[in-house]
Parts: structure tokens; C-alpha cells; sequence
């Protein structure tokens, strides 16, 4: 994204995250009425995997969108770990990846969602054994939604993956 031999992101540089903030703000508001279905998980392991690590210049700015959008919640301090986590574990898996990896990948992300957005719970109350209470029974009300997730994610890559990579194929090579 940046030139090796500068510092400056170039204008083609910040359009290129606009539209991938874009694209995945798009889709996730087009199916904010289906319950934890949705394509930010697809569209960051594809994004991952044809512009490496310039995904993260999309998540914070994805993330700031999102708080914009819909307000400031303890849901927001959980994007600030999970969807960088989601980008550092489809690079470390990019040269591995294809359909069934990334299917996986996607799978295992949704249905530990719950899980890992309940570690800011951890903090909450006055004690360890309150924090350790109120976070572990968030999770467990949670499963049947991480189940959802989970499943969602898993058919959504089967489906898109390979057509979606043929198209990703063509515009990294012209970024």
C-alpha cells in the first residue's frame, strides 16, 4: 500500500480502503435484518488475502464507521481485538488457503464471536468471580447465536469463495 520508498499513502492508496470500508459497511447494513448473518467475516479474509496487511488501515476505519452508525457500546471494544485477530489468523494461514481452509477459518470465527466478546466482561463488576459470572453467562445466553454465526459463515465462504476470488484475482493485480 505504501511505497517502500515513502511513508505517504497515495491517493489510490486511501481510495482503495474506501472502498473496501465500503463494500463491507454496504453489506453489512443490507443484511442487518438477518441475525448474525453477515459478510464483514467473508469480506475481510478476502481482503486479507489479496491486499495483506493494508486490511488494517480497513478496520479501524470500518470499526469508527460502525460506532458512528450505531453508537458507542461495550460491542465496540470487542471489534477493536476480534476483527484484527480474524486478519492476523487468515495471514498466517494466506498460503493455505482455499475454499475449505478459509470455510473453516470463517466457521470457527463465527461461533467463537461470543466468546471472545465476552472478555471485556472479564472487567466488569467488583470482583474476579463477578467479572469471571457475568462474562461466562453472556457467552452461554449467546451460543444459539454463535451457532447462527458460525454456520452462516461456513455457507456463505462455500458459496462465494471461489467466484469471489476470480474477481479479487483480477482487481489486486490492478491496485
Amino acid at each position: 500500500m505504501m511505497k517502500s520508498d515513502s511513508n505517504k499513502l497515495t491517493a489510490r492508496d486511501v481510495a482503495l480502503v474506501g472502498v473496501m470500508v465500503a463494500v463491507i459497511e454496504a453489506c453489512k447494513l443490507a443484511m442487518m435484518h438477518l441475525p448474525n448473518i453477515e459478510l464483514t467475516t467473508f469480506w475481510i479474509i478476502m481482503f486479507t488475502l489479496y491486499f495483506k496487511k493494508r486490511v488494517f488501515f480497513v478496520i479501524p476505519v470500518f470499526i469508527a464507521i460502525e460506532g458512528a452508525i450505531f453508537g458507542i457500546g461495550i460491542w465496540l471494544i470487542m471489534y477493536l481485538y476480534t476483527w484484527p485477530l480474524l486478519a492476523l489468523v487468515t495471514l498466517a494461514l494466506s498460503e493455505k488457503m482455499d475454499a475449505i481452509t478459509a470455510a473453516a477459518v470463517s466457521c470457527v470465527f463465527g461461533l467463537t464471536f461470543g466468546l471472545m466478546g465476552s472478555i471485556p466482561y472479564l472487567f466488569m463488576g467488583t470482583d474476579v468471580q463477578s467479572g469471571f459470572s457475568t462474562a461466562f453467562a453472556w457467552w452461554v445466553a449467546g451460543i444459539p447465536w454463535d451457532l447462527t454465526h458460525g454456520i452462516s459463515n461456513l455457507v456463505i465462504m462455500l458459496v462465494l469463495y471461489r467466484p469471489v476470488t476470480k474477481i479479487m484475482a483480477i482487481v489486486s493485480k490492478q491496485t
